[in-house]
């Protein structure tokens, strides 16, 4: 059995150890900028001795943003996020990036930009109407991808993470009761999966073996009409033989369609309601409002009978996450052949805990899994069950 906590590569990346912080938005960077409060945020679980830690959510383009307070990768937060890469460099850890374009899941009555999406659809959080990406918009967004990817390799990051699960754009063109088009980007899983493979194509050739690329991608979507575990892994399949990408990382569920299937646990309805703008609040009060946030019992390993599928069909080194909190879970995840564990909720609740955990001080984390953590992703991403005062905003 290998040692989940040996050093271990990722692509041309060493890594201290096998265990990455998973990127989940931070809500510090309210004016689209690094600050000190996300340096000491990823710091903190780098010093408590992650491997990896991921940035979220790092935007390709301003329609690209779920809201107004996410970077734009560009030359204006260049600077940020080198003195972000040099603080984690400093920890002895390795810092990814997640690029990504939001689609769908963008706020554009918040962004000030339209939100685009596969197909045109209305917006449950602009009250919006999203417009359907033109071929024009697809090649902007492919080269976007690439002039992101070439300002971060700058920057410093060792790893790049392609977003390409939970109703973003790139997912939203996988899923069929989204992608309703009838051009060559919609109808077979083929054409379905052509903007992915264009976008890992062309970042891949512009970054070489500079760095680490990586991608995130869906073992189920988790409603009706999104992407299945079958349809899934045969995208990771396509991901493969197109020998781009050095690793992926399964996700499920979907930010516009399902996100507590991603998260399971308890669905905090009324503390997430509470940050949103009265429409929304309200319309979260209707039966269909109160169906967006369901309730699945949490498990540890949730999401591991479906990844042992994928790591059946995939030669490709992967990355199991969803409700990791036990050093047993890690050491039977590498077990199972998976090279990488990715940890979210339990860092937030304790930075510190795969030091814990490694030293045996540990045997697994202390987060309950109330998921009261989503809602403050709007004023500085914590654990309320050990912090109740929002965080000091630049």
């Amino acid at each position: 059995m290998t040692d989940v906590f040996a050093p271990a590569t990722l692509g041309p990346v060493r890594l201290r150890n096998r265990t990455v912080k998973a990127a989940t938005f931070e809500g510090r960077t309210p004016e689209g900028q690094v600050t000190d409060e996300l340096i000491e945020y990823h710091a903190s679980v780098t010093r408590g001795g992650v491997g990896l830690t991921t940035v979220a959510y790092l935007a390709i383009a301003p329609e690209g943003r779920t809201h107004r307070e996410q970077i734009v990768v560009g030359e204006h937060s260049l600077a940020g996020l080198q003195r972000l890469t040099d603080a984690i460099h400093a920890t002895g850890a390795a810092i990814a990036g997640q690029v990504g374009h939001a689609g769908p899941v963008a706020n554009g009555r918040s962004n000030g930009v339209k939100a685009l999406s596969a197909s045109r659809m209305p917006s449950p959080l602009s009250m919006q109407m999203i417009g359907s990406a033109s071929e024009a918009d697809l090649t902007r967004i492919t080269r976007a991808y690439v002039s992101a990817a070439r300002t971060l390799v700058r920057a410093g990051f060792d790893v790049l993470e392609l977003h390409m699960a939970h109703s973003y754009l790139i997912s939203s063109f996988l899923a069929p009761g989204l992608n309703r088009r009838k051009d060559r980007w919609g109808g077979s899983l083929e054409n379905r999966a052509r903007l992915g493979r264009q976008v890992a194509r062309a970042v891949r050739d512009e970054v070489g073996a500079e760095v680490a690329l990586t991608a995130k991608v869906s073992l189920s979507d988790g409603f009706k009409g999104g992407v299945t575990t079958e349809e899934g892994l045969a995208y990771a399949q396509l991901l493969e033989a197109d020998g781009c990408l050095d690793a992926l990382q399964m996700s499920g569920g979907s930010s516009l369609m399902n996100p507590m299937y991603l998260f399971r646990g308890e669905a905090p309805v009324s503390e997430f309601a509470s940050t949103m703008p009265l429409v929304v609040r309200l319309g979260m009060k209707t039966p269909v409002g109160k169906g967006f946030l369901k309730s699945y019992p949490f498990e540890e390993a949730y999401f591991r009978e479906k990844a042992l599928r994928f790591r059946a069909g995939l030669s490709l080194p992967l990355m199991l996450l969803g409700g990791i909190n036990r050093r047993d879970t890690m050491e039977q995840a590498v077990a199972d052949g998976f090279d990488f564990v990715a940890m979210g909720r339990a860092l937030l609740r304790e930075p510190d805990l795969v030091d814990r955990l490694q030293s045996e001080q540990a045997d697994a984390g202390v987060c309950i899994h109330c998921n009261r953590c989503m809602p403050t992703i709007y004023s500085g991403t914590r654990c309320p069950v050990i912090t109740a005062a929002p965080l000091p905003r630049n």
